[in-house]
């Protein structure tokens, strides 16, 4: 009876061994494969964060295509400019196969119709040390009269890089060559390519130079800016991280780091807003590590940039009609583009109500105004003036508004500079006539409704085709009134707009 309970002990023993061997072993491979792995440095994130909890979705848009062709679209079409054009994929470091040891990755999609590419990584380490620009996000007051030199960014070599992996042997190199930036990343007219100096930058390195004060899991988005004070060219760059974000195919919209050192604008309410968050680089304390970072060309690089030296023959069209008949030298991406930004603010972009309804209240014309005001540390506070008797023309038109017999017209004074972004988006919006002096604020026609009516005020000096442009590729009514000088006859600015008028039923 004894042998039989010390056989049964022996028993048990071996059969608690076994599974506490099998329990370990557990414990082992799920320890290994969601806990910080000693290749990457202790911070290295559990991956179950990577979820997109905390991102903000894409929203429904009326205008809104596929991004994701069968076929790349024809070279110079309106899709090659203005959607995704993007289709040549290049490998600079491939990702790694499933059976093999992780690493960090890199591509670009290069557009030969814009000439530019868009790049994106795996397990990519920012240096912010290594970067030569100013902290970035100051408040204006505090850095009146700093150079721009000292607000664009110098990389050093090593303040991008990319973990290639145990495999990886050797001292840190390259990852590109000057030969692979002059094909895909090609300086062009562009004085200091910020974008093209950052990938110089981009060294692949050895799992144990790659290391990280923090990761961020979520996708992010790099950007360097120039002009971001004025709205033109703001405009080029958000719609150049937006093309960015759908050419990659993010699930959601993805975070935004600054990689510049410009202070803080009014224009960063929409970057807040169209983004899930707003970080500048040098406000980060140590190396950070992005999951996934895209690298978004500038907005110099575009086609709102590019329409202004050459022809883009193209002209706005509804999505709906484009999917139904599509048509190379027609486009629905600036419709697509607009909504985004109103949705972005919270506004309505249902497709029932694509068209702004006139309301008991009448019409909107929106007069957009040219103030003086402090945009940036070189600016003198006082814009050019390109329409000298603006005031005289805003009251000629307010009167006669006042004094229409057959319908209520509003005329809104459309002081951009002392208004909200959202303001300023809500006045668009609801404007079913723009009227205004060739100024940056008339870029914002981006986000008007269809049927909306643009007027243009040139004076000789500043004929350029900026709205003219931007009206034709999103189908806008437009007309220019050109002056001699710098001076507008009221009687023929108000003739213009009532033959407009009467147009709208009034």
């Amino acid at each position: 009876m004894k042998n039989k309970t010390n056989v049964l002990l022996a028993k048990i023993v071996v059969f608690l061994f076994a599974l506490n061997s099998v329990s370990l072993c557990l414990y082992q491979f799920t320890f290994k494969n969601s806990s910080p792995s000693p290749n990457h440095g202790l911070n290295y994130p559990n991956r179950r964060n990577r979820s997109g909890a905390n991102l903000k979705p894409w929203p429904i848009l009326p205008s809104y295509l596929p991004w994701s062709h069968h076929s790349p679209p024809a070279p110079r079409s309106c899709e090659a400019f203005f959607g995704n054009g993007f289709s040549r994929r290049l490998d600079p470091l491939p990702p790694t196969n499933p059976d093999e040891h992780p690493r960090g990755w890199f591509r670009c999609w290069h557009s030969e119709t814009l000439q530019s590419s868009i790049c994106e990584g795996g397990s990519v380490r920012m240096v912010p040390e290594r970067i030569k620009v100013s902290r970035g996000g100051e408040g204006l007051g505090e850095v009146i009269g700093r150079g721009e030199e000292e607000e664009l960014p110098e990389f050093q070599n090593g303040a991008f890089e990319v973990d290639g992996g145990v495999g990886f042997l050797g001292p840190p190199r390259g990852l590109v060559d000057g030969e692979f930036l002059d094909r895909y990343v090609p300086e062009g007219q562009i004085v200091k390519h910020t974008m093209r100096d950052l990938i110089r930058s981009v060294q692949v390195v050895g799992p144990g130079e790659f290391q990280c004060h923090e990761w961020v899991e979520e996708p992010t988005l790099l950007v360097t800016r120039f002009e971001y004070a004025n709205l033109f060219h703001t405009i080029t760059d958000w719609y150049s991280a937006y093309v960015s974000s759908r050419v990659t195919g993010l699930p959601n919209r993805p975070k935004l780091v600054f990689v510049d050192g410009h202070c803080m604008a009014p224009l960063e309410e929409t970057w807040k807003a169209l983004f899930s968050s707003l970080r500048y680089a040098k406000n980060f304390s140590g190396p950070v590590c992005f999951r996934h970072a895209i690298l978004s060309p500038l907005g110099y690089e575009t086609a709102l940039f590019k329409g202004l030296t050459q022809e883009i023959n193209c002209h706005g069209a509804s999505a709906h009609d484009l999917w139904q008949n599509p048509d190379n030298q027609k486009t629905a991406r600036l419709s697509e583009f607009g909504e985004m930004i109103r949705a972005a603010f919270g506004f309505s972009v249902n497709r029932h109500h694509a068209e702004k309804p006139v309301s008991v209240s009448g019409h909107n014309v929106l007069f957009v105004r040219r103030e003086d005001y402090l945009a940036h540390p070189r600016h003198g506070g006082k814009v050019e003036s390109r329409l000298s008797n603006e005031e005289e023309v805003f009251d000629s038109l307010k009167a006669w508004a006042s004094n229409h017999k057959v319908c209520n017209i509003n005329l809104v004074n459309g002081l951009f500079a002392h208004m909200s972004m959202k303001e300023q988006v809500r006045a668009i919006q609801d404007a079913s006539v723009i009227i205004g002096a060739h100024g940056a604020g008339l870029t914002h026609i981006v986000s008007a409704l269809p049927k909306t009516v643009i007027l243009e005020i040139i004076s000789s000096q500043y004929r350029r085709p900026h709205f003219a442009l931007i009206a034709r590729w999103k189908g806008l009514e437009y007309h220019a009134i050109h002056l001699d000088g710098s001076y507008a006859n009221p009687p023929t600015v108000i003739d213009k707009l009532s033959s407009r008028m009467r147009s709208l039923g009034c």
